[in-house]
């Protein structure tokens, strides 16, 4: 299901998928993660869902991390590009948010970014969660924007 956008997404489209549709299980990238962190009981609601907005809170902070590293410097988002929520995530799943840059522009950065929840030990599996595209600026110390320097 496809959402108009609202004012806070600035014309981002937030998709939701079929949370009864059966993903198939999947492994992890052959890559480090930029983050990994375990959803908490703290991050969910009563029914053991952990919050889409936190969700979207870890992802803009992983897709940070590239961008400020490209940018050699501070950043800021500017746009959710897209946001397509593919599974639930419970308390108790490890959560990684997997990274990639995708253009660059004369002041921006767009990242990409793949989260994936592996869940039950006893049997484990790995499940595609969230899929993501984020466009960072880069700012000086005014907080202005300013131009991506070259890469080295």
């Amino acid at each position: 299901m496809k959402m108009k956008s609202s004012s806070f997404t600035k014309g981002a489209n937030i998709e939701n998928a079929d949370m009864h549709e059966q993903h198939p299980a999947t492994t992890l990238p052959q890559r480090e993660p930029t983050i990994r962190v375990a959803a908490m009981p703290s991050d969910a609601n009563y029914t053991g869902d952990i919050f889409g907005g936190w969700l979207m809170g870890q992802v803009d902070i992983a897709g940070s991390i590239p961008a400020l590293h490209r940018a050699k410097g501070r950043v800021a988002t500017v746009a959710v590009n897209s946001f397509v929520f593919k599974q639930p995530i419970f308390v108790g799943d490890i959560v990684s948010f997997y990274t990639r840059i995708v253009k660059v522009g004369t002041t921006s950065i767009t990242v990409e970014v793949e989260v994936y929840a592996q869940r039950d030990p006893a049997k484990p599996v790995c499940v595609k969660v969230t899929e993501a595209m984020l466009t960072y600026v880069a700012v000086g110390e005014d907080r202005k924007p300013r131009p991506v320097p070259p890469e080295d």
